[in-house]
């Protein structure tokens, strides 16, 4: 019989070798007002497969990774990033969406180009924009990931 102690003790020296979630894959969620209405967005105009349609969620897929729209009828859209996707080329990806009505968002204080890209320091780019529902939402090309 093994002692409690001993069993915790080594339980616990285990937590820095063992992962708990990093072979889990992720599942992103973002609350919307109406499914309805944030579908015509996020698959009209982003272009992502629908995947499932219940009155619990809008399931999407975002490139391999599940993207639940939860319904939220009394949504207060927050002032920050909820969700953003890694892009190769994203003057090619901010054109084509500006062409489908996508309006970037321009930030007092910070140099943006003509479609509202900023430069990081690094040399990352970053692009945001809003959803139906005002949650803001981004585009990143890295520089030297």
């Amino acid at each position: 019989m093994v002692a409690k102690s001993s069993v915790t003790a080594a339980h616990q020296a285990l937590w820095y070798v063992r992962p708990v979630l990093a072979g889990a894959p992720f599942i992103g969620l973002i609350p919307v007002r109406d499914t309805s209405e944030a579908r015509g967005f996020y698959e009209g105009v982003l272009g992502l497969r629908v995947v499932e349609d219940t009155p619990f969620a809008l399931v999407l897929d975002a490139s391999g990774t599940m993207l639940r729209l939860t319904p939220m009828p009394e949504l207060a859209a927050q002032p920050f990033t909820i969700a953003g996707w890694r892009v190769p080329d994203i003057t090619a990806t901010a054109q084509s969406l500006a062409e489908r009505g996508v309006r970037f968002t321009r930030y007092d204080g910070m140099e943006q180009d003509e479609l509202g890209m900023w430069t990081t320091p690094g040399g990352d780019m970053i692009a945001c924009f809003k959803d139906p529902d005002g949650n803001t939402l981004s585009l990143t090309m890295f520089a030297f990931r």
